[in-house]
């Protein structure tokens, strides 16, 4: 856990997956990023909005596509950290297209994780690594959990960040969004800059 290593000795990816860099997304992104620095944390924030690469893996695993500097960059980062800052929208019970598209270019076999014969469940060479989530909802938290079972939850514990190694995971919702009461903004403002307490 983040908080039961020297602080100073930790390195911190934020991630801002809107595609809108002026988004609340974005505002969440940098307090997170400034709550890191405050503690003395060496912090890398890196924004969608101002990555270009094409998110469609045309091919699948079948044939590789190069690597535009935008991935790279995302790769070298995701391999120096050591926890993962990543704040995102919830869209259609899902995250934005575009960062779908990031987590199919960016995480492939032998990067992320390494398919070993014999065994049903590949190497998540990611591992070592911890992640905090923090995810923008129009949709009250109880109603996410209880109608729609956390579809999305489940989906990047299980089948994208901890399936390539983030362990440590915690996953924080923020809504309301829309029609926010007053403080909705300004709580969610708060908690992203201690999201690493």
């Amino acid at each position: 856990m983040l908080w039961k290593r020297k602080l100073g000795s930790e390195r911190v990816l934020v991630l801002d997956g809107h595609p809108d860099g002026s988004s609340y997304c974005a505002a969440l992104a940098k307090a997170s990023a400034e709550g890191a620095r405050a503690k003395g944390v060496e912090t890398r924030l890196i924004r969608l909005s101002e990555l270009a690469f094409d998110p469609n893996l045309e091919h699948g695993y079948n044939k590789r596509m190069t690597l535009e500097p935008s991935l790279e960059l995302v790769r070298e980062a995701l391999t120096w950290c050591d926890t993962l800052v990543l704040v995102h929208p919830l869209w259609w019970g899902s995250c934005p297209a575009k960062l779908k598209g990031l987590f199919d270019r960016a995480l492939l076999p032998e990067f992320a994780f390494r398919y070993v014969e014999g065994k049903a469940m590949p190497e998540k060479l990611l591992a070592g690594r911890n992640a905090r989530v923090i995810i923008t909802s129009d949709t009250p938290g109880w109603f996410l959990r209880y109608v729609y079972g956390n579809g999305w939850v489940k989906i990047l514990r299980r089948q994208i960040l901890g399936f390539v190694g983030f362990g440590d995971l915690t996953i924080r919702i923020v809504g309301p969004v829309r029609g926010a009461k007053p403080g909705v903004v300004e709580n969610g403002l708060g908690m992203a800059a201690r999201i690493l307490d």
